[in-house]
């Protein structure tokens, strides 16, 4: 007995207490190490937000330790109540954190640039050869997984955001607003963030926690709690009011470039105007926004067809960097049928409006993180702003299932409810959505699953597909 318990449980416990050395204090990474850094980031991040963040979490918090865990969350919690593409933000803050705003443009920048450049690409082959059997066949199959991870992702975040009676008849209201009544996103928005904090002033809201930091969070890492705060993260009206000046001087000199080429109702220009407000208006991620981007893209300007943007998500699911970025397939569709520099000149317009649209979208995400990351860093640890926050998220899920049952319309009836059912897209949307929901598959491998599902069967009935 007391040999059992002095050798095989006393000596074990010195040694684990005494066996693993304290890691260095890790070095701040000079320019070029963070430089490959978000190169490489910008070329992996696939798996949507969650998967981007995680990733800049495993990366930066847990094997390079350049920030802590209570510093990483901080600068998350602010850039989920942005609109625009939170990860690309949250690389944005990180990069500006630890380099300034050179480090913030590299950071954001590599974080869109390949994908953008790969989209381009994608975007002129479907153009070009969309009427390839080959091309359609894996498009068909991957439209059903569009809609599967819709849905995917309602189920994922909805678990999450409706904890309460209130969360669940906010997402009720928004999704009637939007799929009965066409009210304005905006607007949806508004309303669900003042329902959030004044439900948050009437009931009670469950004591919570911050979320636990691990044992990673005692590590030493380049910016942690104890960190001084770095000049350049310091707040003041001066800095303010300059950077503010900076990218509103940015923006009108490229909005008045294009309405001097085109006139203020030329393609390019009312592509700047119009993604200007969408950039605004991206509450909740790309799912959220793309009701608002078909409306104004699809029915109100036609820049391109219902069909064309649903071909637009498919391949945007299967590229890195943030699903916002189909915005720039639907500039280089809408370049492309304008011919904005004239006729002959297709491949030449559809890429200068897919740049146009890329910038116009992204600049307010760096904006917003210039100019709040300062303020932010000095509350550290005082944000009150979660009861909207979570009126906003759970009106996103009502929003992202009209989005699912939008999609599945034109995916299962393609040509309306009076022509066929497709049921192989149903059969591919229902596996997607089981290899999702119940086995938990990544994205990617899905997605390439169901491309390659559809491409089969436009191999073995070419004739019965088409029909459909």
């Amino acid at each position: 007995m007391s040999g059992r318990s002095t050798v095989p449980l006393a000596a074990p416990t010195a040694t684990t207490m005494t066996a693993e050395p304290v890691p260095p204090h890790p070095a701040h990474p000079t320019l070029r190490e963070a430089f490959a850094y978000w190169l490489k980031l910008g070329c992996i991040s696939f798996g949507g937000p969650a998967g981007q963040i995680a990733l800049l979490h495993e990366d930066l918090v847990v094997r390079k330790r350049w920030i802590s865990e209570p510093r990483f969350m901080h600068a998350l919690n602010f850039c989920m109540l942005l609109p625009g593409p939170e990860a690309q933000q949250l690389a944005t803050y990180l990069g500006w954190l630890l380099h300034r705003t050179r480090g913030g443009l590299l950071a954001g920048g590599l974080f869109v640039l390949p994908s953008l450049l790969l989209l381009i690409g994608l975007s002129w082959v479907y153009m070009a050869y969309g009427d390839v059997p080959a091309l359609a066949g894996v498009l068909y199959g991957i439209k059903p997984a569009v809609t599967a991870l819709v849905v995917s992702a309602a189920y994922r975040i909805g678990s999450r955001a409706l904890r309460n009676a209130l969360h669940g008849s906010i997402a009720l209201a928004a999704f009637l607003a939007i799929f009965a009544l066409n009210l304005p996103f905006p607007l949806i928005v508004a309303a669900a963030g003042a329902a959030g904090y004044l439900g948050s002033r009437w009931a009670r809201a469950p004591a919570h926690s911050d979320q636990a930091e691990g044992r990673h969070s005692a590590l030493a890492a380049v910016i942690d709690d104890s960190t001084p705060l770095p000049a350049h993260a310091r707040s003041s009206w001066a800095r303010f009011w300059r950077v503010l000046g900076t990218f509103l001087g940015l923006w009108l000199l490229a909005l008045g470039s294009l309405c001097a080429f085109c006139g203020w109702n030329g393609a390019l220009t009312q592509m700047a105007w119009f993604f200007t407000k969408a950039a605004l208006l991206t509450f909740g991620g790309a799912y959220a926004v793309l009701p608002y981007v078909y409306q104004g893209a699809v029915q109100h300007y036609h820049w391109l067809s219902a069909a064309q943007m649903m071909d637009g998500l498919a391949l945007g699911e299967t590229t890195p960097g943030p699903l916002i970025m189909v915005v720039s397939f639907v500039g280089f569709v809408g370049g492309w049928t304008q011919a904005v520099f004239g006729t002959g000149t297709h491949a030449l317009s559809g890429v200068v409006a897919s740049l146009v649209v890329c910038f116009f979208t992204f600049l307010p995400s760096f904006l917003f993180i210039f100019l709040g990351a300062p303020l932010i860093e000095s509350t550290h640890g005082k944000l009150q702003f979660t009861a909207p926050l979570a009126g906003i998220t759970a009106a996103v899920v009502g929003v992202m299932v009209n989005l699912a049952i939008f999609f599945a319309y034109h995916v299962l009836w393609p040509a309306g409810l009076t022509g066929r059912f497709a049921w192989p897209a149903a059969l591919i949307g229902g596996a997607a959505a089981l290899a999702l929901l119940r086995y938990r598959r990544g994205v990617i491998p899905v997605v390439l699953a169901c491309g390659l599902a559809g491409f089969a069967l436009y191999t073995i009935e070419p004739v019965y597909i088409q029909s459909l």
